[in-house]
């Protein structure tokens, strides 16, 4: 059973107490920690959200579908976005709960929320204004941190969890439709509408088991607090919602409808597209000027040759792949900023020379392959701190994908090393510097270091991050149509760690998926 209604927006105010109401008092639940993926029976669907694909100005091409799911307490609004998020078959989704948005209790609140007096289910409980921005930014692609409410201190935790932007948003909470800021950032608005009785029975067995209560006290609370609550500012905006949902998540009726809905809006983003786009309008252009190649010395070109050779043993691919890797890296660190400096010699007379004028330096290696570049810099950088990106690219979209992320506290002070082996079509790296970006590390600060590179990924970077230092061993001129580098080196990833059964490797397995 689904019903449909108008929006009613335009009349709605916040749904606050009219002048000289009683103020009515509840409790609400404990919040539940978000878990970051989602297990279904054939698939794992990740919600904590990724960046999603960026066109080649660096810009998310289209807002996210955000749909906003109201309803009572225990009314099963989580099962009801968990069932959507397994029915949409969309792999990036971000789940946000209003809980993680209640305000920080003065002293005195506190001791009214430690005798269950203080009224949580009041809009004023809730802090919409970091709510809406915090919305906004998600929906426009933007990296958010989001506060870590405990219901034991009725604080917020030291630290914030990040989280990113994505395809679908879906956001529950029981005031999800009480501020008109925050209707307006709703695609779609869903009431889960469940029986009191129903919701008070839940309400008890979640209550005794998981919070060690009595009975008489959970309904005690739920008479005085929760279902007033309800009554006066849940309900109300029932009117409000685009669909209604009987039964909460046992609708799969309801939920199929809305699934129907949300595949209509979605509009499928194709990297492959817009790469194309960039490759037609770049083959005449020259390389920008943030590229920088290592120069093409009689040892530089001898070790091209050996590790570019088919019949290279894998002993001795690693280890002169080691060389060129460390010749580039140290040709990478002449870029960063630098200041002079008195020294004295042990002779007594001063030396003017130069040191490293920055905060800190950080390598983000792209996984798998660019992991091998990691003990070429940290022989020499003493002190470098390293950080690791897991990008791949979905087979079926061709989009390129954030699978995995560690990276160290505070790496929007320092400059960042970004490591690759190879960069074909730029859509990884593209994906990785957005990453950097969206953990405030400034662009001029990111140098995107890779062995060998083709055209189309330096013209790709270029244009999208034009502050971004781009420097190489090698630039190679095309890709053949499974976007492999022409003559290219093969897949390095397979190559150096000895995968896929090397001595089968060929030229249609040219170069390493997860790197494109």
């Amino acid at each position: 059973m689904l019903f449909c209604s108008g929006s009613g927006e335009d009349s709605l105010d916040r749904l606050l107490p009219p002048s000289g109401a009683p103020r009515r008092r509840s409790t609400t639940s404990l919040s539940k920690s978000e878990p970051p993926l989602l297990r279904t029976g054939t698939r794992t669907i990740y919600t904590a959200g990724r960046p999603p694909w960026y066109d080649e100005h660096g810009a998310q091409p289209k807002e996210a579908f955000v749909i906003g799911l109201c309803g009572g307490s225990a009314s099963g609004k989580t099962t009801v976005a968990n069932k959507i998020i397994e029915a949409l078959d969309v792999p990036w989704v971000v789940l946000l709960s209003m809980d993680s948005f209640y305000k920080v209790l003065s002293p005195e609140e506190q001791v009214l929320a430690a005798s269950n007096d203080y009224n949580f289910d009041h809009p004023a409980a809730f802090d919409f204004e970091l709510l809406v921005a915090t919305l906004k930014k998600l929906k426009q692609g933007r990296s958010v941190k989001i506060p870590v409410y405990d219901f034991t201190t009725h604080g917020r935790h030291k630290d914030w969890k990040n989280l990113y932007g994505a395809s679908v948003i879906i956001f529950e909470g029981i005031m999800s439709f009480a501020d008109k800021q925050l209707l307006q950032l709703l695609d779609m608005k869903i009431f889960v509408d469940t029986d009191s009785d129903i919701r008070l029975v839940r309400r008890l067995r979640r209550d005794i088991t998981e919070r060690g209560r009595d009975i008489e006290g959970v309904i005690k609370q739920y008479n005085k607090f929760v279902k007033p609550a309800f009554e006066r500012y849940i309900e109300p905006t029932m009117r409000l919602a685009d669909i209604v949902v009987p039964r909460g998540g046992g609708n799969m009726v309801a939920i199929d409808l809305i699934v129907q809905h949300v595949h209509s809006q979605l509009e499928e983003v194709s990297g492959m597209t817009s790469l194309a786009l960039l490759a037609s309008g770049q083959q005449t252009q020259t390389l920008p000027q943030t590229l920088s190649v290592l120069a093409s010395t009689p040892q530089v070109s001898g070790l091209h040759t050996i590790i570019r050779n088919k019949d290279t043993s894998r002993d001795e691919f690693i280890f002169y792949s080691k060389r060129l890797m460390r010749l580039l890296i140290e040709h990478a660190l002449t870029f960063l900023p630098s200041q002079t400096c008195l020294v004295q010699t042990p002779q007594g007379h001063e030396y003017q020379g130069r040191t490293y004028s920055g905060r800190g330096i950080t390598g983000v290696s792209v996984l798998r392959a660019g992991e091998t570049m990691e003990p070429a810099l940290r022989a020499v950088c003493k002190d470098v701190r390293i950080g690791k990106i897991l990008i791949q690219t979905n087979l079926d979209s061709g989009e390129p994908e954030l699978h995995y992320l560690r990276l160290p506290k505070d790496i929007g002070e320092d400059h960042v090393i970004l490591m690759d082996s190879t960069v074909s079509t730029g859509a990884a790296a593209m994906m990785a510097v957005r990453v950097l970006l969206d953990h405030e590390v400034q662009e001029e600060k990111i140098m995107l270091v890779s062995l060998l590179m083709a055209e189309l990924g330096v013209h790709s970077v270029a244009y999208a991050f034009p502050k971004v230092k781009i420097i190489t061993t090698a630039v190679d001129q095309s890709l053949d149509d499974f976007l492999h580098v022409i003559p290219g080196i093969g897949d390095f990833g397979d190559r150096y760690f000895g995968t896929n059964g090397f001595s089968s490797w060929s030229v249609e397995e040219d170069e390493e998926e997860p790197s494109c």
